[in-house]
């Protein structure tokens, strides 16, 4: 079955390239607020169909970028550096790294989105976001 992140109005729609079995639940001060639920994927993944009134928002623009519908609103998906490459769920760094910002990238893609997705197939994190990064 294909699975379809789609905005309420539908201008924007996201083709995941497969059913996800991890996603986070973060509660920054960005997340808490949007109430998204996180599934990850690498650059080139997801198939854009429909991105005809996207707009984005960043507190940190050279980091990350949030991208939403600029029609009904929905927080859709993101781009940010792979911080899960270089630190721990807790913000401790892994293997001693740390302090950077990894040059490795992911895409956040909204799970609210996706009508179709059976929740009991996927294992949802807590992030504490608000106060390790």
């Amino acid at each position: 079955m294909t699975l379809i992140a789609t905005c309420h109005c539908g201008a924007t729609k996201i083709e995941l390239p497969r059913h996800p079995t991890e996603a986070a639940s973060c509660n920054c001060t960005y997340c808490a607020r949007a109430g998204a639920v996180w599934a990850y994927y690498a650059p080139g993944e997801l198939t854009f169909l429909s991105r005809s009134d996207e707009r984005s928002y960043s507190t940190a623009p050279e980091i990350h970028q949030h991208y939403f519908c600029g029609n009904c609103g929905m927080q859709t998906w993101g781009d940010s550096p792979d911080w899960a490459s270089l630190y721990n769920a807790d913000g401790t760094p892994k293997d001693g790294a740390g302090g950077g910002i990894p040059a490795q990238r992911k895409f956040g893609l909204n799970l609210r989105l996706v009508d179709d997705i059976d929740w009991s197939k996927v294992t949802v994190e807590q992030l504490d976001g608000r106060h390790n990064w």
